[in-house]
Order: structure tokens, then C-alpha cells, then sequence
């Protein structure tokens, strides 16, 4: 076996271990795609708090409330606790006028999303406004929500124990504003589709996706403990080491606005990379002792190997194994008589034809996300799927880069997502009736 073909198989067999790694998302694809698992009415209409961290959202705060007050569900079971968080608008005034519990919180150190809940979950203790609270519906200030948003995330909290965190359909209220959201409005819907739905079909625990989720109690009975940067892959992780489960409910829909200015989006995939690369240092011990040393159910190996999938460096690892291959493939003019260029060559056919699978299944899963999702993705025009469809590929490829820059990146802050979008409830439902 010659000096290429003998690299050339070692790198192949070091991408599919990787790959077989990796190999249990394909299922969780399949039965994602064909199935939805369904909770049975609840008995009973539980009490919830319903928790918002705002920073500068007086734009649109005000129409996620307002969708929290029109769903069917009674509203003497809801409420409503808002953080107003170093805000220099007035956010506070208006939720104020509103009639929530809101408070002003001002902390330049403190600037995470983490810190605002932290400081709201001990203000609601303090002033016993926990009173007869089962449970706690997390939001951002962009969201809003269907009219049966609150009686299916009861359903399913119900029907799992009521111990479980349940998380929910994230649909894009933006989805059509231009490529930027909704390239987002795909990664979401896609990981909804195609990641939470098989997991929980499967009784394997799903992650928390940011926002739109309901806790237990119990979770924040010694207050909020998450202040990092992806506060949500913490809470993950510490549930399923806690041999708790994340479960999802498909018929509960909440709708997020996605940015729209690559500059933003940019910054806010880095700051989830370097989240996750936080998440993994901190908790993959923990993660590795519960697969292999604590006597668990099969179904929580299942979900603490599958997380540790999720937080591991994907993409920095297959960086590392690419560069490397390129690196030996161009030595071979020192151990062969090919030239240089010609080694360069069989790299590039090898890499590109990579690159075109991947591209294709990119282009595949879009396809499937339009299909599957096509009572629920509206107002986007055929011509801006087919455009988003071909793009898709690229807004997964960028993660390569993103990756790598979070990886040297020091310091990095949490900054303000501007939010505009003013599309209200009422907008979604005339769009999804036409």
C-alpha cells in the first residue's frame, strides 16, 4: 500500500468513528419525521409563573404578554414575573402599565441572561410570590404564543410526572423578513423536527433550546444557578446528570424573532460555541461518570451519551482531522515521486467530494423541514424556500469557522440582540388562516 492510499484509509476510518459517533441523530431524523407523540388531557389546570428576562424589549414585550392573556387557559393559573435588566428604554414603564410583576435590576457586571433570572427567582422568593406555584414557563420578551400554548405544555407536564422539564414547538414569527431569520427559522424548526421529536418518541431526554420550556418547581426551590453564557445547555446537562429528562411537546407553539443582520448572527453563533465549549469543560466528567460508573436506566445512558454528543467540538474535531490529512497528503513529494501539486489535487477531489454529500443532505433536510412543516411555516414565498433550500448548506458550513474562532476567543461578553419585530399574535393567526 503506497504512501496515499495508506493515509487516505487511516483519515477514513478516523471519519467514520467519528461519524458512527454521531450515527444515532439519523435516527432520531427517522422517527422524528413519521412521528409525534401526543400527551392526554391533563386532570387538572396546574399554576404557573411565567418568568421573563428583558433587556431593552419595550418593542415587544408588550405583544408577548398580551398573547399570554389570550390563550384558553385560566388566567388566574399565570403568573406573569418580568426582569427588567439593564435596560435603558423603558421596558419597566411598560410592563408596569401592563399589570405584571416586573423588576428593575442594574448590574453592569451582571449581564448574562443567567443573572437576570437569578435575581428575578430570588425576588419572587422574597416577596412570596411563589405562593402556590407548580411549575415555571421561561421566555424571552420576543416571544409569543398560540392560544393553546399553556394547556399542551400542561398536558405534557402532566402526563411526565410533573417533575420533568417539558420544551416546545419554536416556530419563527420573522420567518420571511429575509435569508438571515430564515436560515434561523429552519435550524430551529429542524431541531425540533428532526432532533426533539425522535428523542422523545424514543423516551430519550431532549435538550433545552433557550426559551419557550417549562421547569419544575423543584428546579429553582435554592434559586437560579445558571449565569453563563448558554445557561440552557447547563440546565441540560445538570437535569440528565440529575437522572431527569427534557421532554418535548410538539402541539405547544411559541414563536421567536430570529435576527436579520449577519454581523449579529455572527456573534450570537459565537457566543453559543463558546457557550457549549464552557458546558463541555465544566460538566463532561460528570456526564462521563453518569454513562459509566452510576447504575442508571438504559434510557438515561441513552440520553447522557447523546448529550455528550451534543457538547462535544463536532466541528473543531473534524477541523483538526481535515487540516491534518491535508497536512500528510502534501508530504508525500518527500516519501513518493508524485509532486506537489498533484498530492494537493487528490486532497482537493477528496475534500470536495465531502463537501458535495454533505451539501446534498443539507439540501435534503431543508426540503423536509418545508414538508413537514408547511401548515406551521407561512407566508414565505415558494421562490425564498427554494432559496433558503440552497443556502442552507452554507449556514451549516459556517459553524466550521465559528467554532474555531470561539475557541480563541477571550472574554467574550454577552451583548444585546436588538429585537423590532412587532408582528403580534393576531398577524400570526390571519397569516395561518389565509
Amino acid at each position: 500500500m503506497g504512501y496515499i492510499s495508506t493515509i487516505n484509509t487511516v483519515f477514513s476510518i478516523l471519519f467514520s468513528i467519528v461519524g458512527l459517533f454521531y450515527a444515532h441523530f439519523i435516527i432520531f431524523a427517522l422517527v422524528g419525521f413519521f412521528h409525534k407523540k401526543k400527551f392526554k388531557p391533563a386532570k387538572e389546570k396546574h399554576t404557573y409563573g411565567i418568568v421573563v428576562a428583558a433587556r431593552n424589549e419595550a418593542n415587544v414585550i408588550g405583544n408577548l404578554i398580551k398573547s399570554i392573556r389570550q390563550t384558553n387557559y385560566p388566567q388566574d393559573k399565570l403568573k406573569i414575573f418580568v426582569c427588567a435588566h439593564n435596560c435603558t428604554d423603558n421596558t419597566y414603564e411598560v410592563c408596569s402599565s401592563l399589570g405584571v410583576n416586573v423588576f428593575k435590576y442594574d448590574n453592569e457586571n451582571e449581564k448574562t441572561k443567567g443573572y437576570a433570572l437569578k435575581y428575578l427567582f430570588s425576588k419572587i422568593k422574597e416577596n412570596g410570590l411563589d405562593e402556590g406555584i407548580e411549575g415555571y414557563h421561561i421566555f424571552d420578551a420576543d416571544n409569543i404564543l398560540t392560544s393553546e400554548y399553556f394547556n399542551k405544555m400542561n398536558d405534557a407536564f402532566e402526563a411526565t410526572g410533573e417533575k420533568n422539564i417539558i420544551t416546545s414547538f419554536r416556530n419563527s414569527k420573522n420567518f420571511s423578513s429575509n435569508i438571515i431569520s430564515g436560515l434561523y427559522g429552519i435550524y430551529f424548526v429542524l431541531g425540533c423536527d428532526f432532533e426533539m421529536r425522535g428523542r422523545t418518541a424514543l423516551g430519550c431526554s431532549t435538550r433545552v433550546s433557550g426559551t419557550g420550556y417549562l421547569i419544575n418547581k423543584d428546579v429553582v426551590k435554592d434559586g437560579w444557578n445558571y449565569v453563563t453564557l448558554t445557561e440552557d445547555w447547563e440546565l441540560t446537562a445538570d437535569q440528565i446528570i440529575a437522572n431527569n429528562k427534557v421532554v418535548y411537546c410538539d402541539e405547544a407553539e411559541m414563536f421567536d424573532e430570529q435576527p436579520t443582520d449577519f454581523k449579529i448572527m455572527w456573534r450570537q453563533r459565537v457566543r453559543w460555541s463558546k457557550g457549549h465549549l464552557l458546558v463541555c469543560n465544566t460538566r463532561l466528567k460528570d456526564l462521563l461518570n453518569n454513562l459509566f460508573t452510576t447504575k442508571s436506566r438504559k434510557q438515561r445512558k441513552g440520553s447522557t451519551y447523546d448529550l455528550i454528543a451534543n457538547i462535544l467540538p463536532f466541528c473543531l474535531i473534524l477541523t483538526a482531522l481535515t487540516v491534518l490529512q491535508l497536512i500528510l497528503t502534501l508530504l508525500a513529494p518527500a516519501f513518493t515521486s508524485m509532486s506537489f501539486g498533484a498530492a494537493l489535487l487528490i486532497w482537493l477531489k477528496s475534500f470536495g467530494m465531502t463537501c458535495l454529500t454533505t451539501a446534498i443532505g443539507g439540501f435534503i433536510s431543508a426540503i423536509l423541514v418545508f414538508i413537514a412543516e408547511h401548515k406551521r411555516i407561512v407566508g414565505v414565498s415558494f421562490g425564498k424556500k427554494l432559496l433558503l433550500i440552497l443556502i442552507w448548506p452554507l449556514f451549516l458550513a459556517i459553524q466550521f469557522a465559528i467554532d474555531v474562532a470561539a475557541l480563541f476567543q477571550r472574554n467574550l461578553a454577552w451583548k444585546t440582540i436588538p429585537h423590532k419585530d412587532i408582528t403580534s399574535i393576531e398577524d400570526i393567526n390571519r397569516i395561518q388562516s389565509k
